[in-house]
């Protein structure tokens, strides 16, 4: 007896949980006629062993005790979906098989695809022979058999994974860039994780065996070995680093790579990173034992020292935020030699800098307490005696409407620097207290007034120590005023040109300040003075606080801008001129020494996200000699793309003062798009610094320093480079000489 019933049913079981079978093994390519499954709009299941479901036709058998779903057949349990042409359901041998087209969806948001699925009668696990299954996270898995287990872990044979595409632009199959074919392969969707066994790696049509391992999907955290890195150098010969991370909690984790040379002995890196509630902080280290050979600048006839000894760097950062005000900061930069970063290409840098403290910031109020460390890492005797500055507390305050509608900013400071073996000593303390009031006229110029007042009190021992005499001081307590004020008028006019707005905005400042002792001052924090267009406006231009320019000057410029569809320009120039006749505490080549400053200058041109290009300037007054020149600019796409940047400072400066030494340099660089997924690339640093331009210099006016080219393939799924960079320059243990560099990443991989 048959009965045809045409409406929606429940069927007490979990249908989808076998997974569906394939036209072929290891066919990764999509299947064609099966339509994702929605959701099905119907009530709640009443019971955990029910389905609801819709057909457009239900047949049940009495005599054969048979149910048949036919048409369109769609089920829904608990966020798992089936959608089949067929569902037939044989309650005495406990079978059910779903035919035709079928598509199933777990919970997770993979989806299997096929033409046949068989269960068991305690419909929670199955057999599927010839399947597909396409994972949420990305990538697919196709297997010629397959078995489904309790918990949802899908175990398939003769299996091939892919996270790539698997079809052109033009939407025709084609072959992955990579995929993995196993004897065998267990994805646990609850965990992410794929395992193999008897694998074998699959890259460009070259294959390689590969042991049993696994890894995640969709860039879960997870333990296992990362992408490999290979290098080869001079100094160290081949380098292979393989890292392994250890995936120690959900807030943190451990990355251990062991760094293997032919001519150098191994070297350990870690890195270690946890989040908290309050923060996160971050910790790298390396260490190793090898020869250490500095080759420092020494007496005539004395050898430079070599040794055999421990060899790291330590790197450690790290915030904690504690409310919505206050929070802690850190930063731990220190190596155990000058030349250990270089010579293993971890940092060029050639100062580390520590860094730690405190601070409450709210809309109106900040207040910090915080100290630095300086560890040099330069060959010459410049840079031996460096200073730590601890404490450093600053506080400040700004009040609106305190005095005629103008703000008023209140800052109270504290600094101790120290240095060791017999350096300069010195304390600071100051209170300052900076109003402005910005006004704009009927006629639309905007003028902004400023009073600026400062009281400071020093102290520093060992003065002689500092070869330079201008940053000394002198020993023992200074105590110091300073005050100034200022008026500043803009008057913006606008107005329509070439197409676009154009705005032209003169501007006119004066500022008074008394006589201030400075000389006396020991200066710690403004030694780097340049005249430049984002200082020319300031109310001191020197940086920092131990000098205050104690002119009273009138500075006078022009901004202009223009905005055109797809183009902007914007640039701007001016010059100060001192109304009185005091000697200049500038030093020489700053472009303030006379009564008459440089010219200095800034153009600024963008070609929708094409070009960019930046030239800021410096002329002298009288012949109009170039005495800074600098140029940035990108042309290009984000594919496609050039670089150049130059710098020459001819400050005209006999005194060879370290912070305003001049120097000639270019740097180039670029990316070059081809075919599809090529790229070309490369950049070059040349000192172009001569004698004549620095007698200290030992370059001959086309000195390079470094340069790098490489080709990279990259792709969805691949990341292929080669990498070639050439040092020119010896620093210690760290010779001049080519290096290589192999890099390849795989997307899933490498976790």
């Amino acid at each position: 007896m048959r009965q045809a019933l045409l409406r929606t049913a429940a069927l007490p079981a979990c249908l989808w949980l076998a997974l569906p079978a394939l036209a072929a093994a290891q066919d990764l390519q999509d299947r064609g006629g099966a339509a994702l499954p929605p959701p099905i709009e119907t009530a709640a299941p009443r019971a955990d062993n029910q389905i609801d479901f819709s057909a457009d036709q239900l047949e049940y058998d009495f005599d054969a005790e048979i149910v048949n779903a036919t048409g369109d057949v769609r089920l829904f349990r608990q966020g798992e979906r089936l959608r089949a042409d067929k569902v037939t359901w044989n309650r005495k041998t406990g079978q059910v098989v779903a035919e035709g087209d079928i598509a199933v969806t777990n919970p997770q948001g993979d989806i299997a695809y096929g033409d046949r699925i068989e269960l068991t009668d305690t419909l929670k696990d199955g057999v599927v022979n010839h399947m597909l299954v396409v994972l949420e996270q990305g990538g697919r898995i196709a297997a010629e058999r397959g078995v489904r287990e309790n918990g949802g872990v899908l175990r398939v044979t003769k299996a091939a994974y892919t996270p790539c595409a698997v079809e052109n632009a033009a939407g025709c199959p084609k072959e992955p860039s990579w995929k993995i074919t196993a004897r065998e392969v267990v994805y646990n969707p609850d965990r992410k994780r794929i395992r193999y066994k008897g694998a074998r790696v699959t890259l460009f049509g070259l294959s390689l065996p590969l042991p049993a391992f696994s890894h995640t999907i969709g860039g879960e955290n997870a333990p296992g070995l990362l992408a490999p890195q290979i290098r080869l150098t001079r100094v160290n010969g081949l380098e292979i680093a393989l890292p392994y991370h250890f995936n120690i909690g959900p807030n943190r984790d451990l990355t251990v790579t062991p760094h293997v040379f032919t001519d150098a002995l191994p070297m350990i890196e870690g890195n270690y990173r946890q989040y908290t509630s309050l923060g996160a902080f971050d910790v790298t280290a390396y260490g190793t034992y090898s020869r250490r050979s500095d080759d420092l600048v020494t007496e005539a006839g004395v050898a430079p020292t070599s040794e055999n000894a421990f060899r790291g760097y330590l790197d450690a950062t790290g915030r904690a935020q504690f409310d919505p005000y206050w929070s802690a900061f850190g930063s731990i930069r220190v190596a155990t030699d000058k030349t250990f970063l270089r010579r293993y290409d971890i940092s060029r840098d050639d100062r580390l800098r520590s860094n730690i403290g405190v601070q409450r910031i709210s809309e109106n109020t900040y207040f910090a307490i915080q100290g630095w460390a300086v560890q040099s890492l330069r060959l010459d005797d410049a840079g031996q005696i460096q200073p730590v500055a601890l404490p450093e507390i600053d506080f400040r305050h700004r009040l609106t409407d305190p005095l005629v509608g103008g703000r008023l900013t209140v800052q109270l400071n504290s600094l101790a620097i120290s240095r060791n073996n017999g350096g300069q000593d010195t304390q600071r303390a100051f209170a300052s207290a900076l109003w402005e009031l910005r006004r704009i006229t009927n006629w639309g110029q905007e003028v902004t007034f400023s009073a600026f007042a400062r009281g400071d009190i020093y102290n520093t021992n060992n003065s002689a120590s500092t070869t330079t005499l201008l940053y000394r001081g002198e020993d023992g307590f200074h105590t110091r005023a300073i005050g100034a004020v200022a008026v500043d008028v803009k008057w913006p006019f606008i107005g329509a040109a070439f197409g676009g707005d154009q705005r032209i905005t003169p501007r006119v400042q004066i500022v008074a300040a008394p006589t201030i002792s400075n000389i006396d001052i020991p200066n710690e924090d403004a030694r780097a003075v340049d005249l430049e267009d984002s200082n020319l406006f300031s109310l001191n231009r020197f940086p920092g606080y131990d000098r205050f320019e104690d002119s009273t000057r009138i500075t006078y410029g022009v901004d202009y801008a223009l905005d055109l569809p797809g183009v902007s320009i914007n640039a701007n120039v001016g010059q100060s001129y001192r109304l009185n006749q005091r000697t200049s505490i500038f030093p020489e080549g700053t472009g303030l020494t006379d009564r008459w400053s440089d010219f200095v200058g800034r153009t600024e041109v963008r070609v929708g996200q094409f070009v960019a290009f930046t030239h800021r300037y410096r002329l002298d007054k009288d012949g109009f000699a170039v005495r800074r020149n600098e140029v940035d600019a990108t042309v290009g796409s984000r594919k496609t793309y050039a670089l150049v940047g130059y710098l020459r400072l001819n400050r005209n400066n006999d005194q060879l003062l370290e912070d305003l030494r001049d120097r000639e340099e270019v740097r180039v660089g670029g990316r070059v798009a081809f075919a599809r997924f090529w790229s070309a690339f490369g950049s070059a640093t040349v000192d172009l610094t001569d004698r004549n331009e620095d007698p200290l210099s030992i370059s001959d006016g086309f000195e390079p320093i470094r340069h790098r080219l490489g080709v990279q393939y990259e792709d969805d799924c691949v990341r292929l480079g080669l990498t070639w960079r050439r040092d020119y320059q010896d620093n210690g243990d760290a010779r001049a000489g080519n290096s290589f560099l192999l890099t390849l990443a795989l997307t899933n991989l490498g976790r």
